[in-house]
């Protein structure tokens, strides 16, 4: 093994040793009342799971379990309910009619499908722009909810520009999940929905008697809104132990890994990946500074990793779809194999560490599978 281990792919991965020092400010302490007045609200579980400890060398294994959110198989409502909240609350505090509004939105499945039942439930319209390489049942889904659904034979940025577009028009408004110089508004409430997931981890892993809180949280990126979210609430606390913040992301679309590498955000060309919400070009422009200041460290996974571990998820219990189940198989790809060591010592783990993974789907959400391909 040692004489061939030279001839292996060196692993896709940064470590950025300064990144728990960064602060930054608080998600609205507001957001998670409303959430919780919602009628089909209820925390999502965090599941321990033990056989992953013990196989990892690591202490405890939590899984954030989003796989039934707000009656969606994935997180995304908590952000579009709160940024479609804030829209429509600005919109009548401003004197504009309160008639029905068109949402529009790009999205690989997931987030178009909270706009549109988000759309549906307040009486208002959607139009969602599908890009090439979405299951045609997570299409499906989104038309489903009532919602106009534009495919576009193109990736994931051209989708998002065609719908800028769009929303150009009367009476309708872009609710999109990433943000650029001179949209950053709307993006910037659906990041802020997204801090209810964490205020939950943090009072389960209480519950659970882990009362410090994670030693690390493994997220799964595309443009890195949820990343964003989740370095907010952890980076925002002027006391107290600070976590290692660890992004997964599919090889085939590593643009934050490529960004945190070359200090800048920059786009990369995409290409086929069964993590259809993570297959993203760019990252979002409100998230970059977040991103590159407060991630400790970033990893790039094959897509046969992220079924493999989305495999051993659903043998234990909890539906994860191939995007849910990245950040086990970036962790995995992190504390195994050559130079697991000096990976594991960079991210602070040892032994008893406490560690979540946040699944961020279920197996509902993304019908793709490895022999899609």
């Amino acid at each position: 093994m040692s004489e061939n281990a030279s001839f292996l792919p060196a692993l896709p991965w940064l470590a950025r040793p300064s990144a728990r020092t960064w602060r930054c400010a608080p998600a609205p302490v507001e957001v998670q009342g409303f959430h919780a007045a919602l009628p089909d609200y209820a925390p999502t579980p965090l599941i321990e799971l033990p056989s992953l400890a013990a196989e990892l060398g690591i202490g405890r294994v939590f899984v954030k379990d989003e796989s039934c959110r707000l009656g969606l198989p994935a997180f995304k409502a908590l952000g579009a309910s709160w940024a479609v909240h804030r829209t429509l609350a600005e919109r009548a505090a401003n004197g504009m009619e309160a008639g029905p509004l068109t949402l529009v939105t790009a999205t690989d499945g997931n987030h178009g499908r909270a706009v549109a039942r988000t759309a549906r439930l307040l009486g208002q319209q959607a139009h969602v722009f599908v890009p090439q390489g979405v299951h045609p049942q997570a299409a499906a889904a989104i038309l489903a909810e009532e919602a106009k659904v534009t495919e576009v034979p193109g990736p994931y940025d051209e989708a998002v520009r065609l719908a800028a577009e769009a929303a150009a028009a009367p009476d309708t408004v872009l609710v999109q999940d990433t943000a650029w110089p001179g949209y950053e508004r709307i993006p910037g409430w659906i990041v802020e929905g997204y801090s209810t997931l964490c205020t939950e981890i943090d009072e389960q892993l209480t519950a659970e008697g882990a009362v410090e809180g994670p030693d690390l949280v493994a997220i799964p990126v595309g443009v890195g809104s949820l990343a964003q979210a989740v370095v907010a609430h952890y980076r925002s606390r002027l006391s107290g132990w600070a976590p290692a913040l660890l992004s997964v992301e599919p090889q085939a679309a590593a643009c934050v890994l490529e960004s945190l590498r070359l200090g800048e955000p920059v786009g990369v060309t995409t290409g086929e990946t069964t993590m259809a919400g993570l297959n993203c070009g760019t990252p979002s422009s409100i998230a970059w500074p977040y991103l590159q200041g407060g991630l400790d460290a970033a990893v790039a996974i094959a897509d046969a990793d992220s079924a493999r571990a989305a495999g051993e998820l659903a043998a234990l219990g909890v539906s994860s779809g191939p995007c849910g189940a990245a950040p086990l198989a970036g962790l995995r790809a992190v504390l195994t194999g050559a130079g697991a060591e000096k990976r594991r010592t960079a991210l602070g783990l040892d032994a008893v560490s406490v560690v979540v993974l946040l699944s961020t789907e279920g197996t509902a959400a993304n019908p793709h599978s490895v022999i899609d391909h």
